[in-house]
């Protein structure tokens, strides 16, 4: 199994790569990079010499996509500075100077490149202000004060002074991302230090504590009753993108003073009020496609694919598991056509195809609205999609551990058996805390999600084919034989060991995060008993199932169970592959055109010429080796002697 070692290897390392390949270049992603080199770079190299491989790989790589996204940002006069800066960085990194200088150089660059296009950051989720305000008293207070007014015991022996965040006028200039950035990067020639060795969601919700000080408490409840009685202020404010870069004085501009005030102290004490409901994330929708009809009838095909894939990505994604409960057929048919319209546009059709498409899915998102405006999900709904996509996810991943334990059991390997436990547990356990994050922590954006399941199906294909074509190949005339008697009794390499570790973790984590994501939504709908209840059916089931396969499979003869096997290897890489496709296709990864063939969702058959192409691609590979497995054990079987053939 060296050859399918090897192939686990190289995808992990590639893995991160695809994963980072989301979405056009712009000054965010790239002031993010930026500063992930300024923090990381110290941990790759020191003193000249490369400390952590993986990490330095991960610098090298992050500076060659700035420099590259830089050169791709729209033109400015800043720009040739800009791509001079990413060079000179490039070539600190590939030099391995010191950490000092590449994070000096990083951070520079970072600055220049958010003055010469200017764009909000944003944190990815609502801030933990009890670990704000925790992280203010134990690195801030000694300096600014426990209230912030910039009298803590060390301030008498600073100079200048440190600031008195309760300063009204001051204040009111100041946007939240502001003061991230000054939390980031500290202050020139102050005594205040740069906090990014934190956390991004820590110095975020430092940013937020800090920006409470100015507008008391007291203001809290009229600045509620503003946000939900006006709608033109969520008009206004409708993400954490638009909140971090507002300044109260502007706010007051489109209202007064007091009003600016509380609506602040509510906010800022309040972020998740802004995050989108479903009623908003219909109007992203509505709002991108619109958008990308416009840029398409001026002739700009590539914003308009752009606004195409955001309309589903930003807008309409977010909704499908909840969509997928109340209304299925429904569900389908919008993604069906969402990925049509991304395919026409790439194929430069009529602009008026344009505008038929999009109203067609606008009729659809009606109805969408109708079936998502049921105040929640019953509990039938809710039992029956938790056990539904538990049990259906499950059973994948479960075929391919289940394959392995049998397969190590029949050949006396128990000392690998672990390694696959391993790699299933470590999967669930993942799974847990994806839950956690996607919950408390982070939001894992649309894109992100697709290309974390794209990559990790068509990876995990890739090595099914090969042990497919392996344990075909052991069924042949006495393969399986041969293989027993040569290794039964040796110890497999750690290589190998870890393969398998490997193998389980990605099929099965690939499983566990489509689920995860999947529950997160419909736990948002209330009827969380009947969520728990669903699941702990499902997994009954899955155990159930377990323990059936690997009964049955003890009493196959060995050359039956590696045919079987094999046919089953073959048939999950043929779905795997459709799967990865799909996903790296509503990523806007891979080109889709789509044709007038059904949908089979259960063998990962999606109506796109890519798809179809990529799972036959992955049938005629199977089917060669598999042909190529009985040649060989023909041959082996004419070679030998007629007095040993007919023993």
């Amino acid at each position: 199994m060296t050859l399918i070692t090897r192939t686990l290897t190289i995808t992990l390392l590639l893995f991160p790569l695809l994963l980072r390949a989301v979405g056009p270049a712009d000054a965010q992603t790239i002031w993010r990079l930026l500063d992930y080199v300024a923090v990381d770079y110290p941990n790759a190299v020191q003193a000249g010499a490369v400390v952590a491989t993986g990490e330095y790989a991960e610098m090298q790589d992050f500076a060659g996509t700035v420099q590259r996204e830089i050169a791709a940002l729209p033109p400015k006069a800043q720009q040739s500075d800009l791509v001079k800066g990413a060079s000179a960085l490039t070539a600190a990194i590939t030099s391995k100077a010191d950490g000092a200088v590449v994070a000096t150089l990083a951070r520079q660059l970072a600055t220049e490149l958010l003055s010469a296009y200017p764009v909000p950051l944003a944190p990815s989720a609502a801030p933990d202000l009890a670990k704000g305000t925790a992280l203010y008293a134990t690195q801030c207070s000694g300096c600014h004060g426990t209230m912030g007014r910039g009298d803590g015991p060390l301030a008498a022996n600073l100079t200048p002074k440190p600031v008195n965040f309760t300063d009204a006028t001051r204040a009111r200039e100041r946007s939240i991302f502001g003061l991230y950035q000054v939390v980031t990067q500290g202050l020139d020639g102050t005594s205040m230090p740069s906090f990014a060795a934190l956390p991004d969601a820590d110095r975020w919700a430092l940013a937020f504590t800090v920006g409470q000080f100015a507008f008391p408490a007291s203001e809290v409840d009229a600045g509620k009753a503003l946000w939900e009685g006006k709608p033109q202020f969520r008009e206004a404010l409708p993400n954490l993108e638009a909140l971090v870069s507002q300044r109260p004085a502007s706010l007051a501009t489109s209202s007064d003073e007091a009003t600016a005030s509380a609506l602040t102290a509510y906010l800022r004490r309040h972020p998740e009020a802004v995050l989108p409901t479903r009623t908003q994330s219909l109007q992203i929708v509505r709002a991108h496609l619109a958008e990308a009809v416009a840029a398409y009838q001026q002739g700009n095909r590539e914003s308009a694919g752009r606004l195409a894939v955001a309309a589903y990505l930003d807008g309409f994604e977010p909704l499908e598991p909840v969509l997928a409960i109340k209304a299925p057929d429904l569900m389908r048919t919008i993604e069906t056509a969402m990925t049509g319209l991304r395919g026409q546009i790439a194929s430069g059709v009529e602009p008026k195809q344009i505008e038929q498409a999009v109203a067609g899915i606008e009729s659809n998102l009606a109805l969408a609205e109708t079936a998502l405006d049921t105040n929640s999900s019953s509990a039938g709904s809710a039992f029956a999609g938790a056990f539904a996509i538990l049990l259906r996810e499950g059973v994948e991943a479960l075929l391919v551990v289940v394959a392995i334990l049998a397969f190590l059991r029949k050949a006396g390997r128990a000392e690998a058996i672990r390694y696959v436990h391993g790699g299933t547990l470590v999967a669930l356990l993942g799974g847990v805390a994806t839950w956690g994050a996607a919950t408390y922590l982070v939001t894992i954006s649309g894109a992100s999600r697709e290309v974390i399941e794209g990559a990790s199906g068509l990876f995990a294909a890739a090595v099914l084919v090969f042990i497919g074509i392996w344990m075909h190949g052991k069924s042949q005339a006495g393969a399986w034989q041969q293989y027993v008697r040569q290794k039964i009794g040796a110890a497999l390499s750690k290589q190998s060991l870890w393969g398998l570790f490997v193998l389980s973790f990605v099929v099965v984590y690939r499983e566990v995060f489509e689920t995860i994501l999947f529950y997160v939504a419909l736990w948002s709908q209330g009827n969380g008993h009947a969520v728990i209840a669903g699941a702990l059916a499902a997994s009954a089931s899955l155990a159930v199932i377990a323990w059936l396969l690997l009964r049955y499979s003890k009493r196959l003869p060995l050359a039956q169970f590696f045919s079987w096997s094999a046919l089953l290897m073959a048939l999950l890489a043929v779905v795997l592959t459709g799967k990865g496709v799909a996903g790296l296709q509503e990523a806007n990864l891979i080109s889709s055109q789509l044709i007038n063939l059904p949908r089979v969702d259960l063998l990962g058959f999606y109506p796109t010429a890519q798809g179809v192409m990529a799972q036959a691609l992955c049938a005629a590979v199977l089917i060669l080796g598999f042909l190529w497995n009985r040649h060989t054990a023909n041959q082996k079987v004419e070679s030998r002697p007629v007095v040993e053939r007919s023993q």
